[in-house]
């Protein structure tokens, strides 16, 4: 397999990245006190890794893709449990933790962010079907 488009890899590292700094910013924040603020951290270790194969191993792309976006996907699904104290705070309301709803809420931009670098690099590599 050609290497198509390895900017879509680089994405996935630097966002990777940014969720294990959105991970131990938010434990750090939190004065350590939950060890679920560690989750970003975990998705982007394993989408920085992901991120790192398909840049280097052109034959391994579509894999690497693909895990990144189930990795995004699993990021969102379970995150959206936050959006009703993502709300809260938009709207000036209180909540339980500002921390946990802001990172909530980073990880789901994030990895919709992700999913659509996914999207575009997997509709690149789509060979055309005659009719």
């Amino acid at each position: 397999m050609a290497n198509f488009s390895p900017a879509a890899f680089m994405v996935g590292i630097v966002l990777g990245i940014a969720l294990v700094v959105l991970g131990i910013g938010a434990y750090v924040l939190s004065d350590f006190a939950s060890v679920t603020a560690l989750i970003p951290t975990l998705f982007g270790v394993l989408i920085t890794i992901l991120g790192v194969i398909g840049r280097q191993q052109p034959d391994r792309q579509r894999l690497a893709a693909y895990g990144i976006g189930l990795l995004a996907m699993l990021g969102v699904l379970g995150s959206t449990r936050g959006i009703p104290d993502i709300i809260a705070l938009l709207t000036g309301e209180s909540v339980d933790s500002v921390i946990a709803a802001v990172s909530q809420g980073a990880m789901i931009v994030i990895c919709l962010v992700l999913l659509a670098a996914v999207i575009q690099f997997v509709r690149g590599t789509r060979t055309p079907t005659n009719p």
